[in-house]
């Protein structure tokens, strides 16, 4: 079950697993959503999923949601639907929840980042399902790391590593033409640092970027910055780039659909995140063979290499993001090489098939124990869960 159908990071992850299962695995694969809005649509459609039952909410806490979360449950009892695996805070707690009601053998949450971005209550209503659920995927080892942390049982989180495909980012535009198609300035000797990250909350620290940005074109005056991504912050960002002298050299490229081209003429590639779970675009700049400067936040350290593919540095210190930087636009030759390097983890650690591999695995561990596991379950939740989870819905919500 995923949220909907827009190519962020979860949505993307969950819809490369699905093909894989589709396409390689015994089992039979179904999909839900929340809503059927989005631009993976196609994509799933290519994969035989033509019809993708939706169960769209008007809040959590709305008298509705009872009635949604009973029609689903029908739906999971009408296929005989033996595990149910859901991707984010929203689906793990309605699909989780639904899938209790079902009485479905095998419940599968999941969490794919660390903190800056669930409130006290959010915690509190997750916690509760994840009581509900077999087990709690984790795209890092640092997310576990956080998960046990917080209390939850470090025998029941799986990390599976998000997979990359990488003709995803294999541009096979000239350069010439990747200018005119991203409207990018195209004079000699330029050097492009690309950040590809949404704008949507401030967790992706932008601000650092921008201001590593204006130490950078201080020491490299042929430097241009472009950020790939869209979101409410962006028209802020903006100003404040203005406000830094950064006006026409940091370009705002909004939703790009061309990450490929992007990528394929950017000289470093970074990632300034406050918090992250694994992210998608450190696995899409080392797919790319790009160099990568990061920060040391979520599972950046289990992607990058430290000094041989890229590097890292504490988040909200833009005086150091912008020394590595400036490092390898002084070197490419090291740069390059780092890409290289870079290029062949992903082709050896983070591909479909080990994704895949490992979710078979677990998915058949879990099978031949869920009887005494949804026992369990049951004992320790009870039916008391469904009585506390209006109240529980509606402190999410505030």
């Amino acid at each position: 079950m995923i949220d909907n159908f827009w190519a962020a990071g979860s949505e993307r992850q969950a819809a490369q697993l699905t093909r894989s299962l589709i396409e390689n695995s015994r089992y039979e694969v179904f999909m839900a959503c929340m809503k059927a809005e989005g631009n993976l649509g196609q994509e799933l459609r290519e994969i035989g999923l033509t019809e993708i039952p939706s169960f769209p909410l008007k809040t959590f806490y709305h008298p509705s949601t009872a009635a949604q979360l009973n029609r689903f449950a029908r739906l999971l009892r009408k296929l005989r639907i033996d595990i149910v695996h859901t991707h984010d805070l929203y689906t793990n707690i309605f699909g989780i929840t639904g899938a209790w009601m079902a009485r479905v053998p095998v419940r599968i949450a999941s969490r794919r980042d660390t903190t800056g971005c669930r409130t006290p209550s959010q915690e509190l209503i997750e916690r509760q399902v994840y009581k509900l659920s077999h087990s709690i995927v984790v795209n890092a080892d640092m997310v576990r790391k956080h998960l046990v942390s917080l209390g939850h049982q470090g025998e029941r989180i799986e990390t599976i590593y998000n997979s990359f495909v990488p003709e995803r980012v294999r541009s096979r535009h000239t350069r010439e033409d990747i200018f005119r198609l991203l409207k990018l300035p195209a004079e000699n000797g330029l050097q492009f640092i690309t950040i590809v990250a949404n704008m949507h909350k401030p967790v992706k620290d932008h601000v650092s970027f921008l201001r590593a940005a204006q130490q950078i074109r201080q020491a490299v005056p042929n430097a241009r910055f472009a950020l790939a991504g869209d979101g409410q912050l962006r028209e802020e960002l903006r100003g404040f780039a203005k406000e830094l002298g950064l006006e026409k050299e940091a370009l705002f490229l909004g939703s790009c659909e061309n990450v490929a081209e992007l990528l394929s003429i950017s000289d470093v590639c970074v990632l300034s995140s406050l918090a992250e779970g694994f992210s998608n675009s450190i696995l899409e700049y080392m797919g790319a063979e790009r160099p990568v400067v990061a920060t040391r936040v979520g599972g950046a350290a289990e992607a990058i290499v430290e000094g041989e593919t890229g590097f890292l540095v504490p988040p909200a210190q833009p005086d150091l993001l912008a020394a590595r930087v400036i490092e390898l636009l002084r070197d490419p030759e090291r740069a390059n090489e780092m890409g290289r390097r870079g290029r062949r983890i992903v082709e050896q650690k983070f591909t479909p098939q080990a994704q895949l591999d490992k979710t078979e695995r677990l998915y058949d561990r879990l099978l031949n124990r869920a009887g005494s596991a949804a026992l369990q379950t049951q004992k320790v939740m009870g039916n008391g869960m469904l009585l506390a989870l209006p109240g529980l819905i509606e402190s999410l919500m505030q």
